[in-house]
């Protein structure tokens, strides 16, 4: 039986992927069906996955998917802004803020447990953005990472030492 947090997370998952099509459509781009598989499966995840585990998790339901199928899903996924790589264990989290596809975050990895939390980092483009235009770079996007503990594991491993 299905508690609270897992219907509230239910609805959500929906929501987001009726978000993700309204988007596409609106930018005449197309979700297939693969790639919105794709994009449920990472919006199912609790933290970021590889595109082998992706693709692992998608050959359940499609079970001749190859390698290039998520690859190129995860792209068009990226180039919308639907998700976000996070570049040290070369992952893939889903973004909640799909209508901002130009958006700095701020990626918090927790190095115990695997959660990823994403922040706004408005406060922080702008600095961002001066030191780019100093060094005269042209940014495309931008997503910072820290790594550390999740409230949870601090609060655990508090108790262990």
């Amino acid at each position: 039986m299905l508690g609270v947090k897992d219907v509230m997370k239910t609805i959500n998952q929906k929501k987001l992927l009726t978000q993700a099509e309204a988007i596409c459509l609106s930018r005449g781009v197309r979700l297939t069906p693969q790639r919105l598989e794709i994009l449920r499966l990472i919006s199912a995840q609790p933290g970021a996955i590889s595109a082998y585990d992706l693709l692992d998790l998608l050959r359940e339901v499609e079970p001749q998917a190859k390698p290039p199928t998520v690859y190129r899903g995860l792209e068009f996924l990226l180039e919308q802004g639907f998700v976000h790589k996070i570049e040290s264990t070369n992952s893939y989290v889903i973004c909640h803020h799909f209508e901002e596809p130009c958006h700095t975050s701020a990626m918090f990895l927790c190095d115990s447990c695997g959660s990823v939390t994403e922040r706004d980092a408005k406060n922080i483009e702008s600095a961002i953005q001066n030191l780019a235009q100093y060094a005269g770079f042209h940014l495309r996007h931008s997503v910072i990472e820290v790594h550390g503990l999740c409230s949870s594991c601090h609060e655990m491993n508090s108790c262990t030492e």
